[in-house]
C-alpha cells in the first residue's frame, strides 16, 4: 500500500545546507521504503492511489539517541502497575529492585516506546543484556555503535538544545528506509521539540493523541 505523508514543511536533509526546506512537502511510502519525496502537489499527481496522512508540522529524518546503553541498561522504566512512579530509576533505587531478565526486557520496551514518542528512530548501544538486545531488535529502531556514555534520563534530553542538523539521523532519500518524524512548529514556524508522529520502516508507530 502507498501512503503519502503531507506536512507543512519537509526538510529531507537537515545537515545539508544545499537541501532547503519544502513548504507543503510530502513523502510517499511503499512498504518500508520511500517511493518519492518533494512538493505535495507533484507527488499527489504522481501517486493518485496513495492514501494521504496530513501533518501540521515539520517532516524530517528521525532523531538519534546516543545514550541508549545508559537509558536501557543502567536505568529502569517502571510499569505503571508497579506503583513505584513513572520516572526512570537508577543507582541505589535500581539496585533495590533485584531485576531479572524479564523485567529488564519490559523496562527496555517501555524506554523504547518513550523514545519513539520523542521522534527517535536510531539508538546507540552497546546493548549487552540479552533481554535488552531482543527488545531493541524487535522495536525496529536502528541500533548504532556507541561508547555507552552516560546521558540524561529523559529520552528527549540528548536532542534538547541541539540543532536539527545535529539531532537528525541521516537524510530522507528515494529508495531509502522510511524512518522519519513529524515535529511540532510554533506560530513562527520554529521547531518546538514536540513530536506529532514517528514512522519507522514505513510503519506509523507513534501519533500524538
Amino acid at each position: 500500500m502507498l501512503t503519502l505523508h503531507r506536512a507543512t514543511l519537509l526538510l529531507s536533509a537537515p545537515a545539508d545546507p544545499t537541501a532547503p526546506p519544502v513548504a507543503d512537502g510530502a513523502v510517499v511510502v511503499q512498504g518500508d521504503r520511500i517511493a518519492g519525496l518533494g512538493p505535495y502537489p507533484e507527488l499527489a499527481a504522481a501517486f493518485p492511489a496513495a492514501r494521504t496522512r496530513e501533518w501540521d508540522g515539520l517532516l524530517t529524518p528521525g532523531l538519534r539517541n546516543p545514550y541508549g546503553h545508559w537509558l536501557l541498561e543502567c536505568a529502569y522504566h517502571p510499569d505503571p502497575r508497579e506503583e513505584i512512579g513513572t520516572e526512570p530509576l537508577h543507582g541505589p533505587a535500581l539496585a533495590r529492585l533485584g531485576l531479572d531478565e524479564a523485567r529488564w526486557g519490559g523496562s527496555a520496551r517501555r524506554g523504547l516506546q518513550r523514545m519513539l514518542g520523542h521522534g527517535v528512530t536510531a539508538v546507540a548501544g552497546p546493548f549487552e543484556r540479552p533481554a535488552v538486545r531482543t527488545a531493541v531488535a524487535r522495536s525496529g529502531l536502528l541500533a548504532l555503535p556507541g561508547d555507552g556514555a552516560r546521558g540524561p534520563l529523559d529520552p528527549l534530553g540528548p536532542t534538547a538544545g541541539l540543532s536539527l542538523a545535529e539531532a537528525a539521523h541521516g537524510s530522507l532519500t528515494t529508495g531509502g528506509r522510511a524512518d522519519f518524524t513529524v515535529l511540532e512548529l510554533d506560530a513562527e514556524g520554529r521547531r518546538t521539540g514536540g513530536c506529532l508522529a514517528t514512522v519507522l520502516a514505513g510503519r506509523l508507530l507513534h501519533r500524538r493523541r
